[in-house]
């Protein structure tokens, strides 16, 4: 089995002057979900090279088992030092897609040409396509071989108004996850703050929060499995 996981190259947290990127547990705890399980994994970013992490995602009090063992893992180092640009991607060399969150995603994947062609091509191939936190975001502008949003009718979740009201970035972002979602037909799930949850629907596959990001994972690992 083959994955391909998308991250951001974005590093600016809108007008701030902040640093963003890429969610470190968000990579991490799916990255390992997935290397445990033997499956093979790329790493792909709009501009190649190393993504920005998100230094808020560095902290101690964001720091889990998964992020502490990224840290010491060379290989996955430097995979990450060493991502591919999207353009460099053949979607038949993998079996599924995806793409974890931090706050990067909204202001380059959501729009990036690239990486909509990537997800509709995985859909239209009834490959699965996964996302989490704020993620989801890349979903809202790929569309369905019929061309209705792919979110369109499906449930899904995402980084939540309130969970953004509660990092006091409401007024930052440029846009609100869970409004735009719902807005494109989805069918908009969640639940309490920072509690994990992850929902499937067909071969789309979305998490909350940077909580979900283990269970987002091997949710898209168990449709994988029944595949084969």
């Amino acid at each position: 089995m083959k994955v391909l996981m998308v991250l951001t190259s974005h590093d600016k947290l809108g007008d701030t002057g902040h640093k963003t990127g890429f969610w470190v547990e968000e990579f991490a705890a799916p990255y390992y979900v997935f290397v445990d399980a033997g499956v093979d994994v790329t790493l792909a970013s709009p501009k190649g090279g190393k993504p920005p992490m998100d230094p808020n995602s560095t902290a101690p009090d964001a720091q889990t088992e998964a992020t502490k063992r990224l840290e010491k893992d060379s290989t996955a180092q430097h995979k990450l030092e060493t991502t591919c640009t999207l353009d460099d991607v053949d979607p038949d060399d993998f079996d599924a897609i995806f793409y974890p969150g931090g706050h990067g995603p909204l202001w380059d994947l959501t729009n990036n040409e690239q990486s909509i062609k990537l997800i509709e091509h995985f859909w239209s191939k009834g490959k699965p396509v996964s996302a989490v936190c704020h993620a989801p975001a890349v979903l809202l502008n790929a569309k369905t071989p019929s061309g209705d949003s792919i979110v369109q009718g499906r449930t899904v979740t995402g980084f939540s108004n309130s969970e953004e009201a509660a990092v006091e970035l409401t007024d930052v972002v440029p846009f609100l996850l869970e409004d735009e979602l719902t807005a494109k037909g989805g069918h908009y799930r969640k639940v309490d703050d920072w509690q994990a949850y992850a929902v499937q629907d067909g071969m789309l596959i979305t998490g909350q929060n940077p909580a979900s990001s283990e269970q987002t994972a091997q949710r898209l690992l168990d449709v994988l499995r029944a595949m084969v």
